[in-house]
């Protein structure tokens, strides 16, 4: 039983430092893509115009929320049933 326990806490603390990682990775892209996209339009595609920045900035600010929503789904999905513990396993292991 203790092999079984050390490698699901291993296991969690994989998967711990890799949403850890993704929250950083989308963290820096929420704030980097916005600014950039304002002023990167404002310079090139707008001629100028703040307000067509602006809303660039707001619309890719939005992309990169829905990209980490999406991806939040698909990694919730992709973990197996049968390594989430139930309140029985938990109470057996005791």
């Amino acid at each position: 039983m203790s092999e079984q326990t050390a490698i699901a806490k291993l296991n969690q603390q994989i998967v711990a430092r890799g949403v850890l990682i993704k929250l950083v990775i989308f963290t820096l892209a929420l704030a980097i893509a916005p600014l950039g996209s304002y002023f990167g339009s404002l310079k090139y595609l707008w001629d100028g115009n703040s307000t067509y920045a602006a809303i660039t900035a707001v619309m890719s600010a939005n992309v990169v929320l829905v990209v980490y929503i999406i991806m939040s789904l698909l990694e919730d999905q992709s973990t197996p049933a049968g390594t989430k513990e139930t309140k029985e396993d938990t109470k057996k292991d005791k």
